[in-house]
C-alpha cells in the first residue's frame, strides 16, 4: 500500500552521462518496499540509488523501477528497496486490503441541502 508522504531525502547516484550526483529532494509517495521520489536528475532504469532519510539519518539502497514525467514538467522516480527495510519511513502502514477511512457524509449533505 502506498501513502502520500513528503520526507526530506538526500539521494546519491550516477547521471546518464556517468557523473556522480548528490541532491536533496523529498518523497512523493512511500510504501514499505520503496517510494516515488521527486528527482530532477536523469537516471536509468535499473540504476541503484543511495537514499538517506534526513529525519532519521538512515540510508538504504533503492533500484530505479519507474521514471514518470508529469504534465507540469516534474519527474518522479519509482524506487524499490534492494534489501528488506525494517521500516525506513518510520510509519505504520495500513493492513493489506484495508479500506480508507472516510467521514460520514450524511450531516454535510443534509446541511448543504437545507
Amino acid at each position: 500500500m502506498r501513502v502520500q508522504l513528503a520526507v526530506p531525502l538526500k539521494v546519491q547516484g550516477l547521471s546518464q552521462s556517468g557523473e556522480r550526483f548528490t541532491v536533496q529532494t523529498q518523497s512523493h509517495t512511500v510504501s514499505l518496499h520503496g517510494a516515488s521520489l521527486l528527482l530532477e536528475n536523469d537516471v536509468l532504469l535499473g540504476e541503484i540509488l543511495r537514499i538517506e532519510n534526513e529525519i532519521s539519518g538512515e540510508t538504504i539502497e533503492g533500484k530505479v523501477v519507474a521514471i514518470r514525467r508529469s504534465r507540469d514538467g516534474k519527474t518522479y522516480v519509482g524506487v524499490e528497496f534492494t534489501a528488506s527495510a525494517t521500516n525506513f519511513w518510520h510509519i505504520v502502514f495500513p493492513a493489506s486490503g484495508a479500506k480508507p477511512l472516510r467521514r460520514p457524509l450524511g450531516s454535510r449533505v443534509a446541511a448543504v441541502l437545507s
